[in-house]
């Protein structure tokens, strides 16, 4: 067990690199998706054919790729430097944004209609109807599908190590490239990530509790 000494800290280190990339990431993605949800069901048209092919784009290519274009293609094009925590985070918030868009949008079209008369009858506008009534239940409803792809996002996280983010799953193959001990490595490094996704399982199903 002495091997622990080593990959412990290791693992640690590259949770907080996870834990970073994850929360930047999904809190970036909240607004863009927050933005693409509201216009995927509003009534401007170029907002809608904009957001549906941003979400299109984003769901019809794999995760891996987008973190390898922008790491690798982006900054050529654009013609400056890019690190791979900043490419990962960028990643994480385009990808979790089309995610949440849906989410978002679901939402919006869930909350009774009658709130959007009712705000009609006492003169309110479109916006103050859409902040004070809508917006409100429309964030109750979505919260525990927000918390569900927060967990998924930080379980997307391990694929950012081809782009050499040091996150979990980076960390773990650092340590069996050095020591060898493959097996040992990777089932603690499971073992790990077991643990983190319980934990914030447990902590996801205590909100839904309090919601309901």
């Amino acid at each position: 067990m002495e091997f622990l000494n080593v990959l412990l800290p290791m693992l640690f280190r590259g949770l907080k690199v996870t834990l970073l990339v994850s929360v930047t990431g999904i809190f970036f993605g909240f607004i863009l998706g927050s933005i693409s949800g509201y216009a995927l069901q509003g009534k401007n048209r170029i907002a809608r054919v904009a957001a549906n092919v941003y979400v299109w784009i984003i769901r019809g290519t794999p995760l891996i790729v987008q973190a390898l274009y922008v790491y690798y293609v982006v900054p050529v094009l654009l013609d400056m430097n890019l690190s791979s925590v900043a490419a990962g985070i960028i990643v994480i918030s385009l990808n979790s944004g089309a995610f949440i868009s849906e989410i978002v949008r679901g939402a919006l079209q869930s909350v009774d209609f009658g709130q959007n008369e009712a705000g009609m009858s006492l003169g309110l506008t479109d916006r103050q109807i859409m902040l004070h009534l809508i917006m409100p239940p429309a964030f109750r409803i979505m919260l525990p599908s927000l918390f569900n792809q927060f967990i998924i996002t930080v379980k997307d996280t391990a694929i950012l190590s081809v782009i050499v983010v040091n996150e979990i799953t980076k960390e773990i193959q650092n340590y069996a490239a050095l020591s060898f001990k493959t097996i040992e490595a990777y089932t603690t490094g499971a073992i790990f990530y077991l643990v983190i996704i319980s934990a914030l399982i447990i902590i996801q199903k205590n909100i839904e509790r309090k919601l309901v």
